[in-house]
C-alpha cells in the first residue's frame, strides 16, 4: 500500500508526552502486567536524554516470569487491571498456559479509548535478541472476552538493516470471539534504527495502521472496547553481549474517538 495516512486531528491530543522529565505519572505505568508477576521483575529500566525515553534490558535485570525464561522486558502501559490474588482475571491474557494473578493491581485507567489515534516516534534496537513493540490490547475491566490488541508493530533487532527493515504488523484476537488474528510481515524501506513515526487509526469496525506517512495494513476488522497502550523493549534470547540494551521512545501523542 502507498496510500497517505489521513492528517491528525487539528485539535489538541488527549494525551502527548516527549520524556523530557521522564513518563508521565499520570499517564504511564512502568511496569509490565504487573498482576501476572511480581513488582521486581516487571519493573521497567529506563533513563531520559534529549531525545526521549531510552528503555533498557539490564545485565542484572530478572525474567519476567521465572516459567517464560528467557523473556525481560522493559514497558510503560497507560492503565492496569486485575482480579483478586490467585485469579485468572486481567488484562491481557496472552497465554494459554495458567496465568495466575500473584500481584493484585487497582484498576487504573489513566488513557483506554475504545477508539481513536496513536502516533508513536521510535527509535528500534539493534542489539541482539532485542525487539521493540507497541501495542494496544483490551483492558478487560469490563468483561472478559474484551481482549483483542492491535499490534502497531513488532521489530526484532535481527530485522533491521541498512538497507530494510522486517516489521510484523496487524491484529490479534486472543479472547475476543469476533476479532480474527490478522498478523503480516511488513517491509520498511529504511533503518528503523533510526527515529521513525507509526501511526494507528480505529473505530468502526477498521484498523488502520501507518509508517511515515504511508498506510502499511488496513484491516476489516477492530476492537470496540477501552484499550490500553504498551510501549516496550524485549528481550527473548538468552542473556549475551554487552548491556544495557536499549531502544528509545521520542514522542505519543493519541486522541480517544474518530
Amino acid at each position: 500500500m502507498n496510500d497517505a495516512l489521513p492528517a491528525a486531528p487539528t485539535r489538541r491530543p488527549d494525551i502527548e508526552d516527549d520524556f523530557a522529565d521522564g513518563p508521565d505519572p499520570d499517564l504511564w505505568v512502568a511496569h509490565y502486567l504487573p498482576h501476572w508477576t511480581t513488582p521486581d521483575r516487571s519493573a521497567a529500566r529506563f533513563d531520559t536524554n534529549s531525545d526521549g525515553l531510552r528503555l533498557r534490558i539490564d545485565a542484572d535485570q530478572p525474567d519476567w516470569r521465572p516459567e517464560d525464561a528467557p523473556l525481560r522486558v522493559s514497558n510503560l502501559q497507560t492503565g492496569v487491571h486485575s482480579g483478586p490474588l490467585g485469579s485468572a482475571s486481567g488484562t491481557h491474557r496472552h497465554r494459554p498456559d495458567g496465568l495466575v494473578v500473584r500481584a493484585p493491581t487497582p484498576t487504573r485507567l489513566l488513557w483506554a479509548p475504545a477508539s481513536g489515534r496513536v502516533e508513536i516516534t521510535v527509535t528500534a534496537s539493534r542489539d541482539a535478541g532485542c525487539m521493540l513493540a507497541a501495542w494496544l490490547v483490551g483492558t478487560e475491566h469490563e468483561r472478559a472476552d474484551a481482549a483483542g490488541e492491535i499490534c502497531l508493530f513488532e521489530i526484532d533487532a535481527e530485522a533491521v538493516g541498512s538497507l530494510g527493515t522486517v516489521a510484523r504488523s496487524g491484529v490479534k484476537g486472543h479472547s475476543d470471539p469476533r476479532l480474527v488474528t490478522d498478523m503480516a510481515e511488513i517491509r520498511l524501506p529504511f533503518d528503523a534504527s533510526r527515529p521513525h513515526t507509526w501511526t494507528v487509526i480505529w473505530g468502526r469496525g477498521e484498523t488502520v495502521i501507518g509508517c511515515e506517512g504511508v498506510v502499511v495494513r488496513r484491516i476489516a476488522q477492530a476492537p470496540d472496547y477501552p484499550l490500553f497502550l504498551l510501549v516496550d523493549l524485549f528481550e527473548v534470547a538468552q542473556p549475551a553481549g554487552s548491556y544495557p540494551k536499549t531502544a528509545i521512545v521520542h514522542r505519543v501523542r493519541g486522541w480517544s474517538g474518530d
